[in-house]
Formats: structure tokens, sequence, C-alpha cells
């Protein structure tokens, strides 16, 4: 019964995480200064700054933002990991025990 419950639970972590990098988030900082896109895995697909927006001789400014924008965008990532994750555990509870966590 064990193997079949950790069985099942590994094929739905992999479904899982196949699902989280379909999931596309666009972040824009600063009103486009600054634009993230990233999956809901956390990873990092591209990085756009726009040079007429930002003063690029700056690289202290440059670097705050960043480390602020990257932030906020794993912020959003995180929110979606957490949603598709419920969702994963919401379905694999048997019957009748959905309020055992408190859900």
């Amino acid at each position: 019964m064990f193997d079949q419950l950790f069985g099942d639970l590994q094929k739905k972590q992999e479904d899982l995480k196949k699902s989280l990098a379909e999931v596309i988030i666009d972040h824009s900082f600063q009103d486009g200064i600054i634009e993230i896109k990233l999956n809901a895995n956390k990873e990092v697909l591209n990085i756009k700054i726009d040079p007429e927006k930002l003063d690029t001789s700056d690289v202290e400014q440059i670097e705050d933002m960043m480390v602020i924008a990257m932030n906020e965008a794993l912020e959003k990532a995180e929110l979606e990991q957490a949603e598709k994750s419920q969702s994963l555990l919401g379905d694999m509870i048997p019957g009748g025990l959905g309020n055992l966590f408190g859900g």
C-alpha cells in the first residue's frame, strides 16, 4: 500500500514540476525599467533592462534594482508554486480528510 502511495506521490511531484515549468511569469519593475521572465519553478528565463529608462553608468543603482526586481518576481513564482502544490495536496488526500490540515 505504502509503495503505491509513495510511487504516486513521486509521479505527482514530477508532474507538478513539469506543470510549474509551463507557468510563465512576466514581472515588470518600475514601469519596465527591468523586465524579468521566469517560470513557477523559479527558473529565470530572461532579464531585460531598458537603457533609455535607466542610467546605465550607475552600476550600484542597477544592482539594487535587480535585487528588488528579482525578489518581487520570485515572490510571484512562490505564490504560483504554493497554489499548484496546495491543489496537488488536495487531490491526494482521501475523501473525508480534506479538513485534516485546515483546508
